[in-house]
Protein backbone atom coordinates (compact mmCIF):
# COMPACT_ATOMS: atom_id res chain seq x y z
CA UNK A 1 0.00 0.00 0.00
CA UNK A 2 1.02 3.55 -0.48
CA UNK A 3 2.02 6.33 2.10
CA UNK A 4 -0.61 8.64 1.94
CA UNK A 5 1.60 11.01 2.92
CA UNK A 6 3.85 10.60 0.43
CA UNK A 7 5.08 14.16 -1.71
CA UNK A 8 2.76 15.70 0.80
CA UNK A 9 -0.83 13.20 -0.11
CA UNK A 10 -1.71 15.98 -2.79
CA UNK A 11 -2.46 14.74 -6.51
CA UNK A 12 -3.69 17.02 -9.41
CA UNK A 13 -7.05 16.34 -11.15
CA UNK A 14 -4.95 13.88 -13.66
CA UNK A 15 -3.67 11.84 -10.60
CA UNK A 16 -0.24 13.13 -10.72
CA UNK A 17 1.67 13.91 -7.63
CA UNK A 18 2.42 17.14 -6.43
CA UNK A 19 5.45 18.37 -4.97
CA UNK A 20 4.57 20.41 -1.55
CA UNK A 21 7.89 22.55 -2.28
CA UNK A 22 6.59 23.45 -5.37
CA UNK A 23 3.68 25.21 -4.12
CA UNK A 24 4.00 29.14 -3.70
CA UNK A 25 3.79 30.03 0.41
CA UNK A 26 1.98 33.06 0.89
CA UNK A 27 3.59 35.72 3.40
CA UNK A 28 0.89 34.45 5.52
CA UNK A 29 1.57 31.35 5.96
CA UNK A 30 4.61 32.64 6.81
CA UNK A 31 3.43 34.08 10.07
CA UNK A 32 0.31 31.10 11.20
CA UNK A 33 1.36 29.06 13.49
CA UNK A 34 0.74 26.02 11.26
CA UNK A 35 3.84 26.89 9.27
CA UNK A 36 6.12 23.63 8.81
CA UNK A 37 3.56 21.93 11.49
CA UNK A 38 4.50 18.08 11.77
CA UNK A 39 1.30 16.83 11.59
CA UNK A 40 1.14 15.46 7.98
CA UNK A 41 -2.27 15.89 7.97
CA UNK A 42 -2.51 19.55 8.85
CA UNK A 43 0.82 20.17 6.12
CA UNK A 44 -2.05 18.01 3.58
CA UNK A 45 -4.93 20.58 3.99
CA UNK A 46 -2.60 23.91 4.37
CA UNK A 47 -0.66 22.51 0.34
CA UNK A 48 -3.94 21.84 -0.54
CA UNK A 49 -5.42 25.34 0.22
CA UNK A 50 -2.29 27.47 -1.12
CA UNK A 51 -2.39 24.72 -4.35
CA UNK A 52 -6.18 25.79 -4.73
CA UNK A 53 -4.89 29.12 -4.25
CA UNK A 54 -2.19 29.34 -6.39
CA UNK A 55 -3.48 31.60 -9.02
CA UNK A 56 -5.64 33.81 -7.18
CA UNK A 57 -4.51 37.46 -6.62
CA UNK A 58 -4.88 37.45 -2.52
CA UNK A 59 -4.38 34.54 -0.25
CA UNK A 60 -7.25 33.59 2.28
CA UNK A 61 -7.19 31.40 5.16
CA UNK A 62 -10.09 30.86 7.34
CA UNK A 63 -7.67 28.28 9.79
CA UNK A 64 -4.60 31.21 9.93
CA UNK A 65 -3.54 31.63 13.61
CA UNK A 66 -0.50 34.10 14.24
CA UNK A 67 2.39 32.63 15.46
CA UNK A 68 2.84 33.02 19.12
CA UNK A 69 5.52 35.66 19.89
CA UNK A 70 8.47 33.80 22.24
Amino acid sequence: MDDIFQNGGIFDDDGTPISPHSIPKPGLCLLCKSDDDTDPEENILCNLNRYDQRNEKEFKCGAFEPKLKG
